[in-house]
Protein backbone atom coordinates (compact mmCIF):
# COMPACT_ATOMS: atom_id res chain seq x y z
CA UNK A 1 0.00 0.00 0.00
CA UNK A 2 1.50 3.59 -1.06
CA UNK A 3 1.83 6.36 1.43
CA UNK A 4 -0.63 8.38 -0.10
CA UNK A 5 -3.48 5.19 -0.17
CA UNK A 6 -2.35 4.46 3.60
CA UNK A 7 -3.16 8.25 4.46
CA UNK A 8 -6.48 7.81 2.75
CA UNK A 9 -6.41 11.77 1.36
CA UNK A 10 -4.66 13.52 -1.35
CA UNK A 11 -2.87 16.10 -1.06
CA UNK A 12 -3.10 18.66 -4.04
CA UNK A 13 -1.57 21.70 -5.00
CA UNK A 14 -3.58 24.70 -7.48
CA UNK A 15 -1.07 26.29 -9.98
CA UNK A 16 -2.80 29.16 -11.70
CA UNK A 17 -5.26 31.20 -9.98
CA UNK A 18 -7.39 32.47 -12.86
CA UNK A 19 -11.50 31.24 -13.59
CA UNK A 20 -11.05 28.30 -13.90
CA UNK A 21 -8.10 27.59 -11.53
CA UNK A 22 -9.89 29.17 -8.74
CA UNK A 23 -13.36 27.06 -9.82
CA UNK A 24 -10.65 23.68 -9.49
CA UNK A 25 -9.72 24.71 -5.85
CA UNK A 26 -13.09 25.57 -4.74
CA UNK A 27 -13.63 21.91 -6.26
CA UNK A 28 -10.85 20.27 -3.97
CA UNK A 29 -11.32 22.14 -1.12
CA UNK A 30 -14.71 21.94 -0.32
CA UNK A 31 -16.31 19.29 -2.57
CA UNK A 32 -14.07 16.51 -2.93
CA UNK A 33 -13.95 14.75 1.19
CA UNK A 34 -10.34 12.44 -0.31
CA UNK A 35 -8.75 15.65 -1.50
CA UNK A 36 -6.91 18.28 0.66
CA UNK A 37 -5.48 21.65 -1.04
CA UNK A 38 -2.30 22.63 0.55
CA UNK A 39 -0.81 24.82 -1.90
CA UNK A 40 -1.39 27.92 -4.18
CA UNK A 41 0.92 28.93 -7.32
CA UNK A 42 0.18 31.92 -9.55
CA UNK A 43 3.43 34.15 -10.52
CA UNK A 44 0.78 37.53 -10.28
CA UNK A 45 2.05 39.67 -6.99
CA UNK A 46 -0.72 38.38 -4.36
CA UNK A 47 -2.77 36.30 -6.37
CA UNK A 48 -2.07 33.04 -4.64
CA UNK A 49 -2.01 34.08 -1.30
CA UNK A 50 -5.32 35.47 -1.88
CA UNK A 51 -6.80 32.74 -3.11
CA UNK A 52 -4.89 30.16 -0.78
CA UNK A 53 -6.53 32.20 2.03
CA UNK A 54 -10.29 32.52 0.71
CA UNK A 55 -9.67 28.24 -0.02
CA UNK A 56 -8.00 27.46 3.75
CA UNK A 57 -4.66 26.59 1.69
CA UNK A 58 -1.47 26.84 4.25
CA UNK A 59 0.83 27.40 1.90
CA UNK A 60 0.82 30.29 -0.97
CA UNK A 61 3.83 30.38 -4.06
CA UNK A 62 4.38 32.46 -7.09
CA UNK A 63 6.57 29.93 -8.42
CA UNK A 64 5.32 26.77 -9.57
CA UNK A 65 9.17 25.35 -8.85
CA UNK A 66 8.55 25.88 -5.69
CA UNK A 67 5.02 23.66 -5.40
CA UNK A 68 7.44 20.76 -7.57
CA UNK A 69 9.94 20.90 -4.79
CA UNK A 70 7.11 20.68 -1.90
CA UNK A 71 7.37 17.28 0.05
CA UNK A 72 3.90 17.41 1.12
CA UNK A 73 1.88 18.01 -2.49
CA UNK A 74 1.07 14.36 -3.52
CA UNK A 75 -0.90 15.79 -7.06
CA UNK A 76 -1.22 18.91 -8.64
CA UNK A 77 -3.85 20.51 -10.63
CA UNK A 78 -3.14 22.77 -13.23
CA UNK A 79 -4.81 25.64 -14.64
CA UNK A 80 -2.26 27.95 -15.96
CA UNK A 81 -2.54 29.60 -19.88
CA UNK A 82 -2.21 27.20 -22.38
CA UNK A 83 0.93 27.82 -23.18
CA UNK A 84 2.44 26.72 -20.06
CA UNK A 85 0.74 23.05 -19.74
CA UNK A 86 3.32 21.32 -21.37
CA UNK A 87 6.41 22.35 -19.69
CA UNK A 88 4.10 22.65 -16.38
CA UNK A 89 2.99 18.87 -17.07
CA UNK A 90 6.61 17.99 -17.54
CA UNK A 91 7.88 19.89 -14.43
CA UNK A 92 5.12 18.33 -12.13
CA UNK A 93 5.39 14.47 -13.32
CA UNK A 94 9.79 14.30 -13.34
CA UNK A 95 9.09 15.68 -9.39
CA UNK A 96 6.67 12.66 -8.74
CA UNK A 97 3.87 14.40 -8.79
CA UNK A 98 0.16 13.49 -10.19
CA UNK A 99 -1.00 15.55 -12.59
CA UNK A 100 -4.14 16.82 -13.65
CA UNK A 101 -4.19 19.47 -16.48
CA UNK A 102 -6.49 21.64 -18.01
CA UNK A 103 -7.28 21.13 -21.81
CA UNK A 104 -5.04 21.54 -23.71
CA UNK A 105 -2.60 19.68 -22.56
CA UNK A 106 0.05 20.91 -25.05
CA UNK A 107 -0.17 22.88 -28.35
CA UNK A 108 2.02 20.97 -30.29
CA UNK A 109 2.23 16.94 -30.67
CA UNK A 110 5.57 16.97 -29.82
CA UNK A 111 5.01 18.61 -26.79
CA UNK A 112 2.25 16.37 -26.22
CA UNK A 113 4.88 13.28 -26.41
CA UNK A 114 7.42 14.33 -24.13
CA UNK A 115 4.28 15.05 -21.28
CA UNK A 116 3.29 11.32 -22.17
CA UNK A 117 6.87 10.35 -21.66
CA UNK A 118 7.96 12.00 -18.54
CA UNK A 119 4.79 11.03 -16.91
CA UNK A 120 4.86 6.97 -17.82
CA UNK A 121 8.47 7.38 -16.98
CA UNK A 122 8.06 8.51 -13.47
CA UNK A 123 5.14 6.30 -13.30
CA UNK A 124 2.62 9.28 -12.49
CA UNK A 125 -1.28 9.81 -12.96
CA UNK A 126 -1.72 11.68 -15.87
CA UNK A 127 -5.19 13.28 -16.27
CA UNK A 128 -6.79 15.78 -19.03
CA UNK A 129 -9.74 18.51 -18.39
CA UNK A 130 -12.03 16.64 -20.61
CA UNK A 131 -15.00 16.97 -18.36
CA UNK A 132 -17.47 16.08 -20.45
CA UNK A 133 -17.16 12.68 -20.21
CA UNK A 134 -18.43 12.70 -16.82
CA UNK A 135 -21.51 14.79 -17.19
CA UNK A 136 -24.47 12.50 -16.77
CA UNK A 137 -25.79 12.33 -20.74
CA UNK A 138 -22.58 11.98 -22.23
CA UNK A 139 -21.00 8.81 -19.86
CA UNK A 140 -24.71 7.13 -20.04
CA UNK A 141 -24.47 7.72 -23.79
CA UNK A 142 -21.40 6.15 -23.64
CA UNK A 143 -22.73 3.23 -21.57
CA UNK A 144 -25.58 2.31 -24.00
CA UNK A 145 -22.68 2.14 -26.51
CA UNK A 146 -20.04 0.08 -24.45
CA UNK A 147 -23.28 -2.13 -24.19
CA UNK A 148 -23.86 -2.00 -27.87
CA UNK A 149 -27.01 -0.71 -27.88
CA UNK A 150 -25.90 2.23 -29.80
CA UNK A 151 -24.73 -0.58 -32.09
CA UNK A 152 -22.09 0.72 -34.91
CA UNK A 153 -21.55 4.36 -34.92
CA UNK A 154 -21.98 6.02 -38.18
CA UNK A 155 -22.51 9.98 -37.46
CA UNK A 156 -21.22 11.89 -34.40
CA UNK A 157 -22.07 15.44 -33.50
CA UNK A 158 -20.82 17.58 -30.98
CA UNK A 159 -21.59 21.39 -30.22
CA UNK A 160 -19.89 24.48 -27.88
CA UNK A 161 -21.82 27.64 -27.98
CA UNK A 162 -20.27 30.01 -25.68
CA UNK A 163 -22.32 32.80 -24.10
CA UNK A 164 -20.31 35.92 -25.84
CA UNK A 165 -18.94 38.69 -24.02
CA UNK A 166 -15.13 37.95 -25.28
CA UNK A 167 -12.35 40.22 -25.44
CA UNK A 168 -10.96 39.83 -29.15
CA UNK A 169 -7.47 41.54 -28.12
CA UNK A 170 -7.17 38.56 -25.43
CA UNK A 171 -7.94 35.45 -28.10
CA UNK A 172 -4.91 34.02 -29.32
CA UNK A 173 -4.70 32.87 -32.43
CA UNK A 174 -6.59 29.63 -33.28
CA UNK A 175 -8.04 29.47 -29.71
CA UNK A 176 -11.64 28.10 -31.18
CA UNK A 177 -9.60 24.76 -32.42
CA UNK A 178 -6.96 24.29 -29.39
CA UNK A 179 -9.19 25.58 -26.35
CA UNK A 180 -12.78 25.17 -27.53
CA UNK A 181 -13.44 23.09 -30.13
CA UNK A 182 -10.67 20.66 -28.33
CA UNK A 183 -13.52 19.25 -26.52
CA UNK A 184 -15.50 18.54 -29.29
CA UNK A 185 -12.61 16.67 -30.73
CA UNK A 186 -12.26 14.79 -27.66
CA UNK A 187 -16.18 13.93 -27.33
CA UNK A 188 -15.95 12.36 -31.15
CA UNK A 189 -13.48 10.20 -30.05
CA UNK A 190 -15.08 9.28 -26.84
CA UNK A 191 -17.98 7.75 -28.55
CA UNK A 192 -16.50 6.24 -31.79
CA UNK A 193 -14.01 4.13 -29.21
CA UNK A 194 -10.99 2.29 -30.58
CA UNK A 195 -11.09 4.07 -34.21
CA UNK A 196 -8.51 7.26 -35.23
CA UNK A 197 -9.46 10.13 -37.31
CA UNK A 198 -7.78 9.97 -40.57
CA UNK A 199 -8.69 13.24 -42.14
CA UNK A 200 -10.66 16.12 -41.10
CA UNK A 201 -11.89 19.20 -42.86
CA UNK A 202 -12.59 22.90 -40.92
CA UNK A 203 -14.46 25.83 -41.99
CA UNK A 204 -13.92 29.10 -39.98
CA UNK A 205 -14.64 33.16 -40.00
CA UNK A 206 -14.95 35.81 -37.43
CA UNK A 207 -18.90 36.50 -37.57
CA UNK A 208 -18.87 37.40 -33.90
CA UNK A 209 -16.15 39.85 -34.25
CA UNK A 210 -15.86 40.66 -38.12
CA UNK A 211 -13.48 43.75 -37.60
CA UNK A 212 -11.11 41.09 -35.91
CA UNK A 213 -10.72 39.18 -39.19
CA UNK A 214 -8.16 40.80 -40.59
CA UNK A 215 -6.44 39.97 -37.45
CA UNK A 216 -6.54 36.49 -37.09
CA UNK A 217 -9.46 36.18 -35.00
CA UNK A 218 -11.66 33.28 -35.88
CA UNK A 219 -15.05 32.72 -33.77
CA UNK A 220 -16.80 30.54 -35.59
CA UNK A 221 -15.79 27.18 -36.62
CA UNK A 222 -17.42 23.92 -38.12
CA UNK A 223 -15.36 20.62 -38.54
CA UNK A 224 -15.72 17.37 -40.38
CA UNK A 225 -13.61 14.25 -39.16
CA UNK A 226 -13.75 11.48 -41.00
CA UNK A 227 -12.53 8.09 -38.87
CA UNK A 228 -10.62 5.24 -40.07
CA UNK A 229 -13.86 3.17 -39.31
CA UNK A 230 -16.29 4.94 -42.09
CA UNK A 231 -17.77 7.06 -39.09
CA UNK A 232 -18.14 10.95 -39.95
CA UNK A 233 -18.40 13.40 -37.02
CA UNK A 234 -19.08 17.20 -37.28
CA UNK A 235 -18.09 19.84 -34.34
CA UNK A 236 -18.98 23.12 -34.14
CA UNK A 237 -18.25 26.15 -32.35
CA UNK A 238 -19.22 29.44 -31.80
CA UNK A 239 -18.09 32.45 -28.87
CA UNK A 240 -21.55 33.37 -28.99
CA UNK A 241 -25.02 32.25 -28.37
CA UNK A 242 -27.63 35.23 -27.30
CA UNK A 243 -29.06 32.49 -24.94
CA UNK A 244 -26.66 31.00 -23.07
CA UNK A 245 -24.31 28.48 -22.72
CA UNK A 246 -24.94 25.49 -25.19
CA UNK A 247 -22.99 22.05 -25.28
CA UNK A 248 -25.06 19.22 -26.87
CA UNK A 249 -23.98 15.98 -28.57
CA UNK A 250 -25.10 13.12 -30.32
CA UNK A 251 -24.51 9.82 -31.75
CA UNK A 252 -26.10 8.10 -34.79
CA UNK A 253 -25.42 4.24 -35.30
CA UNK A 254 -26.84 0.71 -36.72
CA UNK A 255 -28.93 0.15 -33.31
CA UNK A 256 -30.25 3.48 -32.31
CA UNK A 257 -29.35 7.61 -31.61
CA UNK A 258 -28.18 9.14 -28.15
CA UNK A 259 -28.92 12.76 -27.63
CA UNK A 260 -27.09 14.25 -24.77
CA UNK A 261 -27.31 18.22 -23.75
CA UNK A 262 -29.79 20.45 -22.59
CA UNK A 263 -29.18 24.15 -22.61
CA UNK A 264 -32.16 25.19 -19.88
CA UNK A 265 -31.77 25.72 -16.52
CA UNK A 266 -34.17 23.35 -15.38
CA UNK A 267 -36.65 21.34 -16.99
CA UNK A 268 -39.29 23.79 -16.08
CA UNK A 269 -41.06 25.76 -19.20
CA UNK A 270 -43.21 28.95 -18.51
CA UNK A 271 -46.40 29.00 -20.73
CA UNK A 272 -48.60 32.53 -20.79
CA UNK A 273 -50.36 34.62 -23.40
CA UNK A 274 -46.67 35.43 -24.92
CA UNK A 275 -46.00 31.59 -25.49
CA UNK A 276 -44.05 29.29 -23.93
CA UNK A 277 -40.26 30.18 -22.53
CA UNK A 278 -37.62 28.33 -20.05
CA UNK A 279 -34.82 29.91 -18.33
CA UNK A 280 -31.25 29.14 -19.64
CA UNK A 281 -27.45 28.25 -18.30
CA UNK A 282 -25.32 31.08 -18.78
CA UNK A 283 -21.79 29.67 -17.92
CA UNK A 284 -19.89 26.41 -18.24
CA UNK A 285 -19.56 26.24 -14.56
CA UNK A 286 -22.86 26.39 -14.36
CA UNK A 287 -23.66 23.80 -16.97
CA UNK A 288 -21.31 21.01 -15.55
CA UNK A 289 -20.27 21.87 -11.69
CA UNK A 290 -21.13 18.05 -11.61
CA UNK A 291 -18.80 17.35 -14.35
CA UNK A 292 -15.99 19.34 -13.27
CA UNK A 293 -16.60 17.69 -9.63
CA UNK A 294 -16.95 14.33 -10.95
CA UNK A 295 -13.50 14.33 -13.22
CA UNK A 296 -11.05 15.89 -10.10
CA UNK A 297 -12.80 12.99 -8.02
CA UNK A 298 -11.73 10.45 -10.89
CA UNK A 299 -8.21 11.95 -10.82
CA UNK A 300 -7.94 12.08 -6.88
CA UNK A 301 -9.21 8.23 -6.76
CA UNK A 302 -6.41 7.08 -9.17
CA UNK A 303 -3.55 9.08 -7.95
CA UNK A 304 -4.81 7.53 -4.23
CA UNK A 305 -5.05 4.22 -5.78
CA UNK A 306 -2.48 3.87 -8.25
CA UNK A 307 -4.94 3.36 -10.89
CA UNK A 308 -4.78 4.89 -14.58
CA UNK A 309 -6.91 8.08 -15.09
CA UNK A 310 -9.60 7.68 -16.88
CA UNK A 311 -8.73 10.41 -19.56
CA UNK A 312 -4.99 9.84 -20.57
CA UNK A 313 -2.23 12.27 -21.97
CA UNK A 314 -2.84 9.85 -25.33
CA UNK A 315 -6.60 10.80 -25.24
CA UNK A 316 -5.27 14.48 -25.29
CA UNK A 317 -2.99 13.76 -27.82
CA UNK A 318 -5.68 12.53 -30.24
CA UNK A 319 -7.90 15.65 -30.00
CA UNK A 320 -4.96 18.61 -30.39
CA UNK A 321 -3.94 16.16 -33.72
CA UNK A 322 -7.99 16.62 -35.04
CA UNK A 323 -7.30 20.24 -33.96
CA UNK A 324 -3.94 20.81 -35.70
CA UNK A 325 -5.32 19.39 -38.68
CA UNK A 326 -8.60 21.58 -38.83
CA UNK A 327 -5.78 24.86 -38.22
CA UNK A 328 -4.42 23.93 -41.39
CA UNK A 329 -7.27 22.64 -42.93
CA UNK A 330 -8.22 26.20 -42.87
CA UNK A 331 -5.35 27.69 -43.71
CA UNK A 332 -5.11 25.50 -46.81
CA UNK A 333 -8.59 25.69 -47.66
CA UNK A 334 -8.70 22.10 -48.49
CA UNK A 335 -9.39 18.49 -46.18
CA UNK A 336 -6.06 17.69 -44.54
CA UNK A 337 -5.09 14.48 -42.96
CA UNK A 338 -3.59 13.80 -39.92
CA UNK A 339 -0.60 11.86 -41.06
CA UNK A 340 -0.07 15.46 -42.60
CA UNK A 341 0.32 17.16 -39.10
CA UNK A 342 1.42 14.52 -37.25
CA UNK A 343 5.19 14.04 -39.47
Amino acid sequence: MSEVEARGSVRVALIGSGRMGSFHGETVSRRLPGAQLVAVADPAPGAAERLAAALGAPRAYTDPADVFADGEVDAVVIAAPARFHADLVVAAAGAGKGVFCEKPMALTLADADRAIDVARSAGVVLQVGFNRRFAPDWSAARALLDAGRLGTPRLLRSVTRDPGGFDPSRVPPNTIFLETLIHDFDALRFFNPGAEAVEVYAAADALVEPDWRDRGLLDTAVVVVRFDNGAVGTAEACFEAAYGYDVRGEVFGSGGMATMGDVRRTGMVFSSAAGQSAETVRGDQELLTGAYTAELAAFVDAVRTGTPAPVTGEDARGALAIALAAVESVRAGRPVRIDEVAK
